[in-house]
C-alpha cells in the first residue's frame, strides 16, 4: 500500500509540473463592417444595420478564456458575448419575420452574437522559437436580431452548433512573442472565422500583455435566415500562467 501511494503522489507531482493552468481575459475597440440581414430568406427585405442604420453607444467586447495545458496537447474554453443596438430611418419599408416596419420613420434594431467554444489544440512543433499546432473547436452560438417600432416588436433567435477547425502558430523572439490563432471553417450554408493576430509581451513570471487585432465574420443562408456579419477588433489583453 505504501509503495502504491508513493506513485500515487509521484504521479500527481510529476503531472502537476507538466501541466499549466490559464485565464486569457481580452477586450478592445470594435469597427463593425457590413451586417447584412434578410428574415426569413425568401420573403425578407435586406438590410444592413452598419449601412442602413447608425450603431448606438460604444460596443465592448469581451472574451474570456480559461486554458489548460499539459505537455503538447492543449484544452480552452471561451465565453465572448457580442452585442450592439441600432437606430435608423433606412428609407424604406422593411419586411421582417412576421412584421412590416416604415422605412420613413426611426427604427430600433437589437444584434447579439454570443458564442461559446470548447477547444482541443495539440502542437505538432515545439521548438525553442517556433510553436505549431492544429486542433478543434466545438462552438455554441447564440444568436439574436430584432426590430422595434413604435409597439411593434419582432426577432428571430437563432441557437445551433458549429464546428470549427484550429490554428494556431507563435514564434518567440526573446522579447516578445508574434502569434497567430483562431478558428474557421466555411462550406454548406455558411462560414465562420474567428482569428487573432497579434504579439504577447512577458510582463513577470505570471502575466503576459497582448495586442493585436482580431477579425470576426461570417454568417449562414438558409431557409429561415440570411445574416453575414463582418467585426474587425484592436484588441488588448492580459494572460495569466505560470511559466
Amino acid at each position: 500500500m505504501k509503495i502504491y501511494l508513493l506513485c500515487f503522489f509521484i504521479f500527481a507531482m510529476v503531472f502537476q509540473v507538466q501541466s499549466q493552468i490559464s485565464l486569457d481575459i481580452e477586450s478592445g475597440i470594435i469597427f463593425p463592417g457590413y451586417n447584412e440581414v434578410r428574415i426569413p430568406n425568401e420573403q425578407g427585405t435586406t438590410f444592413d444595420f452598419n449601412s442602413d442604420f447608425q450603431i448606438q453607444g460604444p460596443v465592448i467586447p469581451l472574451r474570456i478564456r480559461p486554458g489548460y495545458s499539459f505537455g503538447k496537447n492543449h484544452v480552452f474554453g471561451l465565453y465572448a458575448p457580442l452585442s450592439a443596438n441600432y437606430l435608423g430611418t433606412p428609407g424604406f419599408p422593411i419586411n421582417f419575420q412576421n412584421s412590416q416596419f416604415d422605412g420613413n420613420n426611426e427604427i430600433e434594431g437589437f444584434y447579439k452574437f454570443n458564442s461559446y467554444r470548447l477547444t482541443y489544440r495539440r502542437d505538432l512543433i515545439q521548438s525553442e522559437k517556433w510553436i505549431l499546432g492544429v486542433g478543434f473547436t466545438g462552438k455554441i452560438r447564440d444568436a439574436r436580431v430584432s426590430l422595434t417600432q413604435g409597439g411593434t416588436t419582432d426577432f428571430k433567435d437563432d441557437v445551433g452548433f458549429v464546428p470549427l477547425l484550429h490554428l494556431f502558430a507563435s514564434y518567440d523572439t526573446g522579447g516578445f512573442t508574434a502569434m497567430i490563432e483562431g478558428d474557421g471553417l466555411a462550406g454548406g450554408p455558411g462560414r465562420a472565422f474567428d482569428f487573432f493576430g497579434g504579439v504577447r509581451v512577458p510582463v513577470s513570471n505570471y502575466f503576459d500583455l497582448k495586442a493585436g487585432y482580431r477579425i470576426l465574420e461570417g454568417g449562414a443562408e438558409i431557409s429561415e435566415v440570411y445574416n453575414f456579419a463582418f467585426f474587425n477588433f484592436a484588441s488588448v489583453g492580459i494572460v495569466w500562467g505560470l511559466r
